[in-house]
Parts: structure tokens; sequence; C-alpha cells
């Protein structure tokens, strides 16, 4: 069986599951399960909390903050293991657990999920818990990245990662194709995605390699491609998640947009094709700004903001919440827990990773201590400036079925005598009986 059949399959069980899990978890447990101050238990208790992430360096650096919240709350806790589960199975593992009756005590959540999670009362309400715990400043938060968390006065998970979407360049490529450097049309204000593409093109037509590659795309991750078409201010659907706009003109010029840059331009990978930028397979690559800890010396590279689309520059982040489960077995303990991961002193070493919610810390000096691979400037101006007026990739309380019909609806434009419009028409098709749901 393809990988693509695969990932089908993982996609749809978790669109079947997650409904049925997260009511069974709010069954057991229930948003309003008491969670303030923790009462000292019977004898210390054991926290487990899910995430993606396999990299050994996070994972120390986790259990490092969690060791010393050990330390000095010896009556609580007696340790706090994070669980790894790969990223492409996550929300259906996390789901399994939940509909198991195996819940953790806490989890990390992808934000395409978010408005199921957070409206399903799975999750306890942190903010009493944060506001309440001295020295936290819960006030630092910066308050647009908590809207996708919130529900009414409630707030169900922390913005663990606000990670902006950038374009990393390979110079070293680049000038071998003797195309102008992106960090040089960003100051002319010529950083455009048409400029993206022809430079794209023309660095693939020299190396042999790849050109532009929206990362972790690989045509079935198509909500990743919010990184372009928000140059166009294109959307899936309308902002109170009710109204399928594949079809509107903005997103019809978008899609072909991109459709030319693959099978006109030669200025992407087509469907089939593997390239890691970070392995040196391409000139460029849009992707997060965490992933700089990929990059080692083998090529010159640099970064600079997503580029500007006919409707303008448009940041878009990357966002994933951290939150607490109801029916988990120490709900109390594991959001003091929380609010101790994420105080100020905390979130500054997780900035090596994951940019926090903190004002404090969203400056390019602050960022750059914990992030020795990039300069200040660089984070000035792609952190900084890139969380700023920033929108998510598309979420929706019925996404994870929303998420495979789009995908199974597109197929159809990946091939070269594609017709997008006719497309884009049966995917809104498709998907609005499942946004009226």
């Amino acid at each position: 069986m393809s990988a693509q059949h695969n990932r089908a399959r993982r996609t749809a069980g978790t669109a079947a599951v997650l409904g049925a899990a997260l009511a069974l978890s709010a069954c057991a447990g229930g948003s309003d399960a008491p969670v303030g101050d923790p009462e000292t238990p019977s004898e210390p208790v054991d926290l487990r909390m899910t995430v993606w992430t396999a990299d050994e360096t996070q994972l120390a650096l986790f259990q490092s903050i969690a060791d010393a919240y050990v330390a000095e709350n010896p009556e609580l806790v007696s340790s706090v293991k994070f669980e790894t589960i790969p990223f492409e199975d996550y929300t259906t593992a996390l789901t399994t657990q939940l509909a198991g009756g195996n819940a953790p005590d806490l989890a990390w959540i992808f934000e395409s999920n978010a408005p199921e999670f957070v409206s399903s009362g799975a999750l306890v309400d942190l903010r009493p818990v944060l506001e309440g715990t001295e020295d936290y400043a819960f006030d630092d938060l910066v308050p647009s990245a908590l809207t996708l968390w919130e529900d009414g006065e409630g707030l169900y998970a922390y913005p663990f990662s606000n990670s902006p979407f950038a374009m990393f360049v390979n110079t070293d490529q680049i000038e071998e194709a003797g195309q102008p450097n992106p960090v040089d049309l960003v100051a002319d204000g010529k950083w455009t995605f048409d400029a993206a593409r022809d430079i794209a093109a023309a660095a693939a037509e020299k190396s042999g390699e790849q050109g532009l590659v929206v990362r972790d795309f690989e045509y079935q991750s198509w909500e990743n491609l919010a990184t372009v078409w928000s140059g166009w201010q294109a959307a899936p659907w309308s902002a109170d998640g009710t109204q399928c706009t594949f079809t509107e003109p903005a997103m019809v010029d978008a899609m072909t947009w991109f459709h030319d840059a693959v099978f006109t331009d030669a200025a992407m990978p087509e469907p089939g094709t593997t390239a890691d930028f970070f392995a040196g397979d391409a000139a460029m690559t849009i992707t997060q700004i965490s992933r700089a800890s990929a990059l080692d010396d083998s090529f010159h590279w640099d970064v600079v903001p997503l580029p500007e689309g006919p409707a303008g520059k448009q940041n878009v982040v990357g966002q994933a919440g951290v939150g607490v489960f109801a029916a988990g077995e120490h709900p109390d303990v594991a959001a003091d827990f929380l609010a101790y991961f994420t105080n100020a002193e905390n979130a500054g070493q997780l900035a090596a990773y994951f940019p926090p919610p903190r004002q404090s810390l969203l400056n390019g000096e602050s960022l750059a201590d914990a992030n020795p691979k990039l300069t200040a400037g660089q984070l000035e101006a792609v952190v900084v400036e890139g969380v700023e007026d920033a929108v998510t990739k598309p979420a929706h309380k019925n996404f994870a079925k929303l998420s495979e019909t789009v995908r199974a609806e597109l197929d159809a434009l990946w091939v070269e005598d594609a017709d997008v419009e006719a497309v884009l028409a049966d995917t809104c098709a498709a998907v609005t009986p499942l946004l009226e749901d």
C-alpha cells in the first residue's frame, strides 16, 4: 500500500475517532473539574505529557525544567515523563488514548484541531491557575496569541509555540544561478512570490536540484499552502467557519499561481518528488523558523520573511498549544506544572525552539540569546515582525473530517492539465455539508 493511502487512512481514522474521544474525555472529567492550587496528594504523583518532537536536545531541555519542578515540589510530583508520538500519527494516537480511557495529563495540540478540542469540554480552564500563579506575569502574554485557545472567559491551552513561517534560502545555489539575493530584494521592497518563483526556477535549472519547497506539504497536507495563498488574502472558509471560500477569486488566483509554478515554471517539485532543503536538495524552502536547528555548515544560507503576494505581505504562524485533560488522573497538579513550565524564565529557555507568546521575550536580542544560529536582525525581521498581525493555518471545529475531504478533492489539482476553477468548485461542494455540521 502506498504512503499516500496510508496517510489517507490515518486521517480518516482521526476524523472518525476525534469527536467520540473528546466526548468521552469530557464526560470523564469535564471542563468544570476544579483546578486551582493543587492539594497535596497522599503520595507524589507521576505526570505524563505527550509531544511530537523526538529531538533529543529539545527533550533534554523539557526534562531539565521538569526535574527542577520535581525538586521544588517533592510532595506533589515524583516524575514528569515526556512521551513522543510521531508527528504524522500524533492526533490519531492521542485521540485513541482518550477514547481508551488513557488520557495523558498534558498534551501538545495542533492549531488545526484547536476549535474542536477547546469546545469539547475535554480540557480544563487554565486561566485561573496561570493568573493566580505568583510571578507568572499573565499580562505579559500577547492577547492575539491566546485567541485560538479561548472560549468565552476560559483559556483551554497555552500557545507554547508561535513560530512564524519564513523562507530559508541556499545562497550558494542562488548565487551560482546568477540570481539576486532575496535579502537584497527584501531591502528594495521587491521580494514577491513572483520573484521567488523566478529565482527558484533558475536555481533548479542550474543545480539540477529543486527550486522552492513548501516543507511538509508533499501534496497531502494542503493546509501548509496557507503560507502561499495568504499573500492573496485567500482562505479555505470564512472566518466563522460556515462558508466555503475555495471558489473565491483570490483563492483561484493563488492556486493557479501555485499550479503553474509546479507544472509550467518548474520552480517547485512535482508530486512524488522529495526534496530536503536542509540536505542541500533545494534552493529555498518555506518552513517555520524553529527548523533552523536543522542547519549545518554544508552550505551558506539566510532567512527572509515570506514574500509579498498581490494582496501584500501576510504573516503566517504555526501555532501549537499545550492543554491539561480533565480526564487525566491529576489535572490540578498538571496545571500547576504547566504554570511552572511556561513561566517567564522557562519560556525564555524554550524560546530556543518555540517562540513564546510573551511580549517581553519577543525582541531580537532576547531571542538571539536562545537561538545561536540566528542573528538578532534575522530574528527581529522574521520572528518579532512575523508574529505581528499574523494568521494561523486553517482551523475548524470539524477539521479532522474537513482535512481529509479537502485533500481528496485537491488530488485532481495535482496534474499538469488540471482545471483549477473546476477542482476548487468540486472542493466547495464536498466540504460545504461539513461546514454546516
